[in-house]
Formats: structure tokens, sequence, C-alpha cells
């Protein structure tokens, strides 16, 4: 019988075990990772930007973990030498509608207390050589970190405090009683614990289900595509270089990305996935497929997002439709530019209606919290989201 047991190895999931195994000095903790590696999936496949916080709603749990976030990470990162940099971001408008969105942002940065500073076309030359633009932003706490080795500095840290993580443990089952959870795994083990917490990520909905816990929404995957740039394109630019987004999409758009080695990664796009963990070049699974297409919100969200999704699917095929969305801020990439780079893919809570789930997402029984939804910026964000997860459990104990 453990006090706490913790599902997934991701940033999430260590950074509440190491939090909580620091405020509970004497509980006995254990977190389990499916895979033979932490970070294996959504922490281990984004871009590796530290965002600064511009484009979340004022007051909304999005906005303030990130900016505290930003903050923690960095401390974080040097206390323990872990490869940090906040190089900070431009996002950049390329025309009169894009800067108009631009503006809004801007002031909604200055909402969220930003260090944040406007640029015209001239002062953004100086900046970037490369890249053109009408107008930017440029936002100075921004950056690039390695969070595969901040989830693995977490694990250690949270194991030399008494915790301890298993790896290759997949959950089958979940059983509450008044007294525990009981958690099966897929080699027959059953393991009790006093409280569960779950940080699923891509299988955050089938988790709470497995449980028995009422939830209105579902996981659809969306496979985001990268590329990589070839090594004398390194230094094409100095900051992360982002379009103004559409507030109508519910991705970022195409962007660069210096990357904590040195090289520039190019992406993602964002693909309908027909696999969860869909990384390689053939990504469907006949499970996946018919519990998306089961569900009403996968057809509301395809409905709703049909004719940029056919786009998305376009620029996939045809490599130049995805270069034509970086030449319009970076001309000087060419096609044999792009190489290939690993690919991959967000969890997107989705309600019945097709509604997105823009901000994180919590389920709750007598003996479990479920983080069922934490989109980007998760990541930056992991260290106050930890610490959110166990202000919920110890308040409530």
């Amino acid at each position: 019988m453990y006090d706490y047991l913790i599902i997934g190895g991701g940033i999430i999931g260590l950074s509440t075990a190491w939090q909580l195994q620091q405020r509970k000095p004497d509980s006995t903790i254990l977190l389990l990772e499916k895979e033979a590696s932490l970070a294996a999936h959504q922490t281990g496949r984004n871009s590796g930007v530290l965002h600064a916080g511009i484009y979340y709603t004022p007051g909304s749990l999005k906005a303030r973990f990130c900016k505290a976030g930003v903050e923690a990470t960095v401390e974080f990162c040097r206390k323990h030498q872990i490869p940090v940099e906040q190089c900070g971001k431009l996002i950049v408008a390329s025309t009169d509608t894009e800067h108009q969105r631009m503006l809004d942002l801007y002031r909604r940065a200055n909402d969220n207390g930003l260090d944040v500073e406007l640029l015209d076309a001239t002062e953004l030359r100086q900046r970037e050589p490369e890249i053109i633009g009408t107008s930017a932003i440029f936002l100075r706490t921004s950056g690039i970190a390695d969070f595969p080795a901040i989830t693995r500095e977490f694990a250690r840290q949270f194991e030399q405090l008494g915790g301890e993580v298993r790896l290759n443990s997949k959950v089958i089952s979940l059983q509450e009683s008044p007294e525990r959870v009981t958690v099966k795994l897929s080699d027959g083990q059953e393991i009790a614990t006093k409280y569960l917490i779950v940080c699923g990520g891509l299988m955050a909905d089938r988790l709470a289900k497995m449980q028995e816990i009422d939830i209105d929404f579902q996981v659809i995957p969306f496979r985001g595509e990268y590329y990589q740039l070839p090594p004398k394109k390194n230094n094409v630019v100095k900051h992360l270089i982002y379009p103004v987004p559409n507030p109508e999409l519910p991705f970022l758009g195409i962007h660069l990305t210096r990357m904590i080695d040195g090289s520039v990664t190019v992406g993602p796009n964002a693909l309908q996935g027909w696999k969860r963990e869909g990384y390689g070049r053939i990504n469907v699974s006949l499970t996946d497929i018919s519990q998306m297409i089961l569900f009403p919100g996968f057809w509301n969200v395809l409905r709703k997002n049909f004719r940029s999704g056919l786009r998305e699917i376009r620029n996939s095929i045809w490599k130049r439709g995805y270069l034509k969305q970086i030449h319009k801020y970076c001309p000087s990439i060419s096609l044999d530019d792009l190489l290939p780079y690993r690919s991959g893919v967000r969890a997107m809570a989705v309600k019945r209606d097709g509604t997105l789930v823009d901000d994180f997402l919590f389920a709750e029984s007598p003996r479990s919290l479920h983080i069922c939804n934490a989109p980007s910026p998760a990541a930056t964000s992991a260290i106050p989201i930890g610490a959110h997860v166990c202000d919920k459990l110890l308040d409530g104990a």
C-alpha cells in the first residue's frame, strides 16, 4: 500500500512527484511509466520552447502558470546545470490584418504583465536580417530548454528523496474503493494506493474512464511534423521566430526554433492524427480511429476546421506548400534546407459539441485526481502545475 501513486512519466508527472515528496517526506510515493524511458511522448517531442505567456487569457490558469513557469524553469535549470537560454521570441506580422492581431496580442501581453516591445519593419531587420515583416513583437523572457533533461532531473531528485519510479509499467485497470485505489498492470501485478494522481497526456481520457469517472471530453490527437535546417543555416536566426497566430485556429503556426543543441527546426504543422502515439511513417490505429469516429465531438471539430484541415494535409504532402508558410517571414530558406526531423502528437481535449478545451482541466474522485488536459504551455508550466496539484491534494487532505 503506497500513500500516493502517480501515473505518467512526462514532465508534469515527475514535477508533481518531486514536489509532493518534498512536501510529504514521510510518505511512500510511486510513479509508473508505461514506456522504457521517461518523457517519451509530448514532453520529448515538442519545440523545446519556454513560452512567455502572451497568447493566454489574462487570469487563466495557462497565463498564470506560464509566467511563473518560465521563471521557475530557468532557475531550476541554472541550479542543476541543465542547458537553458532566454534568447527571446519575435512574433512577426506580414500583413495589415496580422498587424492588427499583433496589436491585440501586445495589449494582452501588457495585461499579463509581460516584458514586451513593439518593433517596426526596420527595427525587425536590424535584429534579424533574414526575417521580413511589417512589424513584430519582441518577448524577452521566451527561450529554449531541454525538457527531457529537466524531467530526468526531477526523477533523480524524487528518487533521492525516497520516491520510486518504475518504467515498463502499463496500467490496464483502476478500481477505487472507499479505502484505496487498486492499480493493475499489464504484467498482472496489482498495486494499492491511498491516493492516485493521473498525468496521462494522450491517454488521459481512457485512464479517467478506466476508473469510471464521468467526463464530457475525449482526447483527439493532432500530429505535428517538423523539419530541421542543415548546419550551415544554424545562424539564420538569433531568436525564436513565430508568425502572428490566427485566433480562429487552435495552433500557433509554423515557426523557426533555435534548439538548445544549436540546431534550428521548422514547424510544426497540425494534421489530424489517426494514432495517438503515431510518430512513424505509418500512423494508423484501428482502436484510436474507431473511438474517434464514434465520438460526436470529432465530427464537430472536423466540420468547424474542414478548410484549414485540407490545407494542412496539402502542405504535408506538398513540401512547397509547407515552405510557402515559412517564406512569409524567412525567404532565404530553400526546399533543400528542409531536412527530416522527428514528429510529435498533441493531445487535444475535445467536448461533445466540438469545443476545444483551451485551459487546464481536472477531474476528481474521492481518492484520485486526474489532470485531463495540460495544453501548451504545459512543459513551460510544469513546476507551477505540480505545485497546484500538490495544493489541491493537501488542502483537501
